[in-house]
């Protein structure tokens, strides 16, 4: 067994102290609902009540009605019967309508909450996190607990209502016989808290396993997961690592369903065998001249009693649900308690004009154990894993840099040394863990996030198409832009004739993750997507490393286009692109080794000009 599959049998935990609190922080989720809470409350008692006088109908018609003679009597009471099923039917059709209704928005304010929590949180909680684990908490277990938001509140007040009501009918009617049909009832109770325990600590790995076969899924059946799994002869190998996933989550299922199964089977038993032990005890007191109990009496408390079984039975199965439930629960909360390393202030700076001049003040940056090891927004490692600057080193440490507005920078160096990180400080998907970086002399975490967005542009190496068309993609950028909008950015992009050449134009449908178009087209319509956006600061991380050398012409036109007139800083490994810029920095373990323009860092021979001479070897083979 692999070290990170989910064990199938744990030893009995104890009771979990957070239960309470866990409990009380569910119950806050439909304090929004009040109102419409309340008048299910209403409806349940309305039908409790209605339910309870079925029993006393009958013993009258047994006791009085017939044998009396008294057809007017009858007939009332008889009417009485049917009137209580049509008000028990009408109001079971409004109480699971409102409760329904309640449970969807719990869910849905549920689901709102999560999304909206990870949207907030920083780039390197997705570096280490797997997509599908993400997936599986919003999608499998807020699905699974649709049954408990949407009904089991409502069945647990609807159930306990009914055994008060019917336990207080039944005492009515004769409390020795109640005494006796409720003996057992402690028993019963404790046996489904043991079922309960045992059911929650069995989904928690359930639901760990389905997460596990999510990301699987995920990671195996992308565009770029077929791809590799083919090109690798992979595809049998990943069949049979999925089926041992599966494998492992149909044992959990069946343990999950099987769970005190047999307990709760001898519960309904002994509760469906109770009338006939409530006939036998009747039937033997009035033998050995016990108290006298009328037959409409016996028939009217052995009603009470099947009636008292479907709501007991259902109360104690609804406290095991909740206790399973609460395991789902829990990988929610488990998210809604993330940590947000990316905050805006309470009273963050709001610029309407932004000039685009960048500073980095003495920044210093090393990522959290969570995240080392990933040199850039990709999350690709450094080598050794650790980054630059070994296990505890900083990715970033000292730079001193002024990019001023209009101006250009571009930074250059070996793998691992920094370069794409000092790119994500800027619009603030990682936070600086020393210094500052400033927006026209502010710092950027004193900014909004709209001012942020606003004003950054980022153009990384591996464009993000949605599996949308080209037109619902550009206009991410600008939900409002006009076709006339869209075109002129396609056209500064250099893509706009190759999109209207295609049979649907606009409307052609890009495919997951953009496949339908080559590397520099995605590239094209990644730069028309940022003019549309119009920002005056552009990031370009990489953007033309891996595509040909024609294509990164056609591309690097487009670029050009695009950083008109913009504060730019350009990350590339291909110095060809970079040679006009304002101003080159080579960035090594994380500092800054040299800066100055293209000819004089050659004129000076050091570290960049080695790095021009690498790429003059390495042009031939392009």
């Amino acid at each position: 067994m692999r070290p990170d599959t989910p064990e199938l049998w744990s030893p009995p935990a104890e009771a979990d102290p957070q239960q309470p609190r866990q409990v009380r922080r569910i119950l806050r989720l439909f304090r929004p609902y009040r109102a419409r809470l309340a008048v299910v409350g209403l409806l349940v008692a309305a039908s409790s009540l209605v339910s309870v006088a079925t029993p006393f109908l009958l013993k009258e018609i047994l006791d009085v009605a017939i044998p009396e003679g008294r057809t007017g009597l009858l007939s009332l009471l008889a009417l009485g019967m049917i009137l209580s099923a049509v008000l028990s039917g009408v109001f079971g059709v409004l109480q699971t309508l409102i409760s329904t209704t309640v449970g969807q928005r719990v869910m849905h304010d549920l689901r709102t909450a999560v999304f909206g929590r990870l949207q907030r949180m920083s780039l390197a909680f997705f570096t280490r996190t797997r997509t599908g684990e993400v997936q599986s908490r919003i999608a499998n277990d807020i699905g699974g607990m649709q049954a408990t938001v949407t009904s089991t509140a409502t069945s647990l007040v609807s159930n306990f209502t009914s055994v008060v009501a019917t336990v207080v009918a039944m005492i009515a009617l004769d409390w020795r016989l109640t005494v006796v049909s409720l003996l057992l009832l402690p028993v019963f109770v404790w046996i489904s808290r043991r079922v309960g325990d045992e059911r929650r600590r069995i989904t928690t790995r359930r639901q760990k396993q389905m997460a596990a076969m999510a990301a699987t899924v995920t990671e195996s059946l992308s565009v770029s997961g077929i791809l590799l799994g083919r090109t690798m002869g992979r595809a049998d190998s990943l069949t049979r690592s999925f089926a041992d996933e599966s494998e492992r989550l149909v044992d959990l299922e069946v343990r999950s369903n099987m769970a005190g199964r047999w307990r709760m089977a001898v519960i309904g038993i002994v509760m469906s065998a109770m009338p006939a032990f409530i006939y036998w005890t009747a039937g033997m007191a009035l033998q050995l001249g016990g108290p006298d109990v009328s037959l409409g009496t016996i028939v009217a408390f052995v009603s009470l009693q099947q009636g008292l079984f479907r709501p007991a039975v259902s109360l104690l199965s609804t406290g095991v649900q909740i206790q399973t439930s609460l395991a789902l629960f829990q990988r929610i909360f488990e998210y809604l308690d993330l940590p947000v390393d990316i905050t805006e202030r309470e009273d963050p700076v709001h610029l309407d004009q932004v000039k685009g001049e960048i500073r980095f003040e003495s920044v210093s940056f090393r990522y959290d154990d969570g995240a080392r090891g990933r040199e850039d927004a990709r999350g690709t490692t450094d080598g050794d894993g650790r980054g630059e600057g070994g296990a505890a080193g900083p990715v970033l440490d000292g730079i001193d840099l002024t990019v001023p507005a209009g101006g250009s920078l571009a930074v250059v160096g070996p793998t691992g040394a920094g370069k794409s990180t000092l790119g994500c400080l800027v619009p603030r998907l990682y936070d600086v863990t020393g210094g500052r970086v400033t927006l026209d002399g502010v710092d950027v975490r004193d900014l909004d996030f709209d001012t942020l967005a606003r004003a950054v542009g980022v153009v990384s190496q591996e464009t993000y198409l949605f599996h949308a068309t080209v037109a619902e993609n550009l206009r991410f950028a600008k939900p409002d832009a006009t076709d006339e909008e869209l075109h002129a950015a396609a056209r500064a992009a250099q893509i706009h004739d190759h999109i209207a050449a295609l049979p649907d134009g606009y409307d052609t449908v890009v495919g997951e993750r953009g496949h339908r178009f080559s590397g520099g087209e995605k590239q094209r319509l990644a730069i028309a997507r940022t003019i549309l956006r119009d920002p005056p600061v552009l990031i370009l991380d990489e953007a033309t490393s891996a595509l040909d050398t024609r294509t990164e012409h056609a591309v690097q036109e487009a670029i050009d286009a695009l950083s008109a007139n913009r504060t730019t800083l350009t990350i590339a490994h291909r110095l060809s692109t970079i040679r006009s810029a304002d101003q080159i920095v080579v960035l090594d373990a994380g500092r800054v080794a040299e800066r100055g323009t293209h000819e004089e860092l050659l004129a000076s021979g050091g570290r960049y000009a080695a790095l021009v001479r690498r790429d003059a070897r390495l042009e031939p083979t392009r």
